[in-house]
């Protein structure tokens, strides 16, 4: 009793010492943004103003504009890119559906910043796609031209998030109904429009409501391209160019948080109330079919096409790190190691920090994410559901956002050990990098948890183990897969993070890898180099991604030994 008393304290404690964590580090910054934005700044009241004030400004209400405009075109480009993929692999009998997969699934381990240059050389005015146009036709596509050109690269990159979820619900479709409408004479293209689709949109609408937040936040890739214009930069030029006082950053801010909210509210909306339950386990996915030899050419020739598109940003940031010069021309006019001798000459701190920042991230992730996923689901405790509420909000919470709150909130907050504030200090760009990545590993650790059976800790503490020994010899092993799945998501996220750590370098020996890119980037010289560090964080976190996969697979695979040994 005495032991079982303990182990609600320590409960009780481990979820206190999360929320406060939380609500000192998402909801008070989140929050003390949201005020700031309905304060006047003359009076000190509380007022609409700064509100009118953004709607009356022509520049403000064009950035408004473009950014529901990029999003959305974004969201259809996306679909037009991952509906081919996703359908061919799933309705029809291939020999490389894996291989395809998983190719379309790459564009997600490079931010698209880092791939926005290269497109550029290859698609923009004077890139070799229209320099080839221009040569054997006399006309060229504007390609990147303007918003064209954050449209383009942030649909090939967020894409992978729609692909994803409409694979898997296809895969979950009910054969039975795809055939009972073929028996009533639909086929083709009427059978996907009002059959095959329908039955697959809460897919459709996470992978779109996912792409829309994403793109509507996105910092990086406009500024690269020198596209201001939009509701993200204007919110990073107010703060960094008229300071932290200014109004205008805080009511972009507010406006971020709640398109984020409303586009996951919208995806939610748009499947409530239908019944999308197959009648077997599974669904049985869609039939697939053999192609006719015309069929199976037709298709791989569209898939292909697809599949050099998204794969282009690689292929082009591949080239330029090993590019002497590259304008005005197909392609560089040389070849050297050059940038990368410099890279690691010069730059090494980027990629320590790197590591640094985003391995400490995602330790804290994967510990505060399992104390959550633990206190929920295995305690009795009121108010439980709160911490994940929070732990999950901060998926709305634009990285531009967090930056400007911990700014706001923390920059008067002094550390006397440390000698300066906690908004200069480097352990804040940890903190925000913890925070933004923490619902990617809370789900992780979730997941994991609920497949843990309870009977196994109630038999441990039967034999009189108390809960945190049961937790740590007991829980925790047997999430081991999801937990490692949750570090490595966290971290690759994490290394590759621009928004919030944009606002939150105050020294240039404390800046990461995402930092140190964009800096090299914004001159014609600095884009070898800065091609070279983004190839070192594609492979970055291509490692990390890999060696998740594997371990997760070893776990998946020793459990399966042990269940059927035992």
């Amino acid at each position: 009793m005495a032991a079982q008393s303990r182990g609600q304290w320590g409960a009780a404690g481990t979820g206190l010492a999360v929320f406060i964590l939380l609500m000192t580090f998402l909801v008070i910054p989140v929050g003390k943004v949201i005020y700031v934005a309905f304060v006047d700044v003359n009076t000190g009241r509380l007022t609409l103003l700064n509100f009118a004030d953004f709607f009356n400004t022509s520049l403000f209400r064009e950035s408004f504009v473009n950014s529901i405009y990029v999003a959305g075109m974004s969201v259809l480009f996306a679909a037009l890119i991952s509906m081919p993929l996703a359908y061919f692999t799933t309705r029809f009998n291939f020999a490389g559906a894996a291989v395809i997969q998983t190719l379309g699934v790459i564009p997600l381990i490079m931010p698209p910043f880092v791939g926005a240059v290269a497109m550029q050389l290859l698609f923009g005015a004077n890139g070799s796609v229209n320099l080839l146009l221009d040569e054997h036709f006399g006309f060229t596509i504007p390609f990147m031209e303007g918003l064209n050109g954050v449209i383009m690269v942030e649909s090939i990159h967020y894409f992978p998030f729609i692909l994803i979820n409409l694979s898997a619900s296809l895969n979950n479709i009910d054969r039975a109904m795809e055939e009972s409408a073929q028996n009533l004479g639909a086929h083709g293209l009427r059978l996907f429009r009002r059959i095959v689709f329908p039955l697959a949109m809460p897919g459709f609408a996470a992978g779109a409501a996912l792409v829309f937040l994403k793109v509507f936040d996105d910092l990086g890739t406009p500024l690269l391209l020198n596209v201001n214009n939009m509701l993200a930069p204007q919110a990073y030029l107010r703060i960094s160019s008229i300071g932290i006082s200014d109004p205008m950053g805080y009511v972009i801010s507010v406006i971020l948080v709640a398109f984020s909210l409303l586009s996951l509210w919208t995806s939610y909306l748009a499947t409530r109330g239908r019944d999308y339950a197959s009648v077997q386990k599974g669904g049985g996915g869609l039939m697939k079919r053999d192609l006719k030899p015309w069929e199976k050419a037709g298709a791989w020739a569209v898939i292909i096409l697809i599949l050099l598109l998204v794969l282009s940003p690689h292929i082009g940031l591949l080239l330029l790190s090993f590019g002497t010069i590259w304008s005005f021309s197909v392609l560089p006019d040389g070849f050297t190691l050059a940038h990368y001798g410099e890279v690691f000459s010069t730059a090494l701190p980027y990629i320590t920090n790197t590591l640094l920042y985003a391995g400490l991230a995602a330790l804290l992730d994967v510990l505060v994410a399992t104390a959550i996923a633990y206190v929920v689901w295995r305690t009795e405790l009121p108010g439980r559901k709160v911490l994940d509420y929070m732990g999950t909000a901060a998926v709305a919470v634009p990285g531009v956002v967090l930056g400007i709150g911990y700014l706001r909130t923390f920059h008067d907050f002094n550390l006397p050990i440390v000698g300066k504030p906690l908004a200069s200090w480097w352990v804040i760009i940890v903190i925000a990098l913890m925070i933004r990545r923490l619902p990617y590993a809370l789900r992780a650790a979730t997941a994991a948890l609920q497949q843990v059976a309870v009977s196994l800790e109630e038999a441990a503490q039967n034999l009189g183990a108390g809960r945190f020994t049961t937790v740590r010899r007991i829980v925790v092993p047997l999430m081991a897969g999801g937990i490692a799945a949750g570090f490595v998501t966290a971290f690759a996220t994490a290394a590759v993070e621009l928004s919030a750590t944009l606002m939150l370098v105050s020294a240039e020996s404390d800046a990461p890898l995402a930092y140190g890119i964009y800096v090299y980037m914004q001159t014609a010289a600095g884009r070898g180099p800065g091609a070279a560090l983004g190839v070192l964080a594609v492979i970055i976190v291509g490692v990390a991604t890999y060696l998740s996969h594997r371990f997760v697979e070893r776990t998946r695979a020793a459990h399966e030994v042990t269940a059927r040994d035992g």
